[in-house]
């Protein structure tokens, strides 16, 4: 994930800017709710900081079990309603998570369904808020300026894979603002391959969509306040069909088919969901009586 453009000029950018992308679009809520969910959400967050130590002991399925509450009630706190559609919800097990990347929001939402090990840039870890969250869930904190550290980060996430782990990555390199996407980077898909695991792509969305919106020089203090003064924010995660590493030999391919089942699932939707949850906060309650 990204905030700033980038300082190399490999790197992946986005044409979205917070002045044109990331803003209310209708009225928001009142400041006194806005603080008691900025209050809640961060509280949310360092609680589960705090108790990450206690939960060490527990076997894995208990971890991630953990993690799923924990993230959810993140997104809950901060006055967001979360959506499961598409489906069913792939069982534990080796699996690559590939989604579009909107806002910092995508990491708690993909964990309360798929939770497995991030994978970030490296400024992330010193994130105030955000950047607890990342390493307590076992973040990969990649440095994107060394070209060269790509090979052993593609093997750590192929070697996590291989023993049975799930690595979550967002390929486009960079957030977009929802109305667009950017190409999907190979990198991650050699991983899968190396492991001989399938991809599961999601599609990530965000009803209304600018005040979610974290792209370009958007500072994440004007992304938290935004999103606790978004009025009816929904937040919704569609799981697409798995791909198989036997389809597409070549990380190229695998990566454009991928990216194909993302980016037209939004148009091509069917008319009744497979599955579909929705849940909601009593904090935003109130904000969601006036749909945005």
């Amino acid at each position: 994930m990204t905030t700033a453009g980038p300082v190399s000029p490999w790197l992946p950018t986005a044409p979205c800017a917070p002045a044109d992308c990331a803003r209310h679009t209708s009225p928001a809520v009142g400041p006194v709710l806005a603080a008691v969910r900025l209050t809640m959400g961060i509280a949310a967050v360092l609680a589960g900081v705090l108790l990450a130590p206690l939960a060490a002991p527990l076997p894995a399925a208990g971890r991630r079990a953990l993690v799923r509450r924990w993230c959810r009630l993140v997104i809950l706190a901060f006055g967001v309603r979360m959506k499961v559609t598409g489906g069913p919800v792939p069982a534990d097990g080796p699996l690559l998570v590939v989604a579009n990347h909107i806002s910092w929001l995508d990491i708690p939402l993909v964990a309360t369904v798929l939770p497995g090990r991030m994978v970030a840039k490296r400024e992330v870890r010193s994130w105030p808020v955000l950047g607890p969250l990342a390493a307590r869930g076992g973040t990969l904190f990649i440095d994107r300026d060394r070209l060269r550290a790509l090979p052993e980060t593609v093997r750590t996430m192929a070697g996590a894979m291989a023993d049975g782990g799930r690595v979550v990555v967002f390929p486009e390199g960079s957030t977009w603002c929802g109305r667009g996407g950017g190409a999907f980077r190979p990198a991650a898909f050699q991983a899968a391959l190396d492991a001989s695991v399938p991809v599961q792509p999601v599609r990530l969305e965000y009803r209304p969509v600018g005040p979610a919106a974290f792209v370009g020089d958007d500072s994440l203090a004007a992304s938290l306040w935004r999103i606790a003064t978004a009025r009816g924010l929904t937040a919704e995660i569609r799981i697409l069909d798995p791909i198989s590493s036997i389809q597409y030999p070549n990380r190229r391919a695998f990566a454009r088919a991928a990216q194909r089942a993302v980016a037209s699932d939004s148009a091509n939707r069917p008319s009744l969901s497979v599955h579909q949850r929705v849940i909601s906060s009593p904090a935003s309650a109130s904000s969601a009586r006036t749909p945005a």
